[in-house]
């Protein structure tokens, strides 16, 4: 299964999150992120076989940045 993953950095430390899920950890590199989230989510889809037959049936299709505007006020 594949599953997507949005990664950014927080005060030297790098941030990363699954899509579909919201599970999120970190590590001092992006290398050390990635394989946290593949540890916990496995150890989160462990508790949620259900979520993962699911999510086995998700077709991704691409991926884009939204740009937002900054708030008003």
């Amino acid at each position: 299964m594949q599953l997507h993953a949005v990664v950014w950095e927080e005060e030297g430390i790098y941030v990363i999150r699954e899509v579909f899920t919201g599970v999120t950890t970190q590590g001092e590199t992006i290398e050390e992120a990635i394989g946290n989230l593949k540890e916990a989510l496995e150890l989160y889809l462990e508790e949620f076989p259900e979520l993962r037959e699911q999510l086995e049936k998700v077709k991704f299709v691409g991926d884009f940045n939204v740009e937002v505007a900054k708030a008003l006020g």
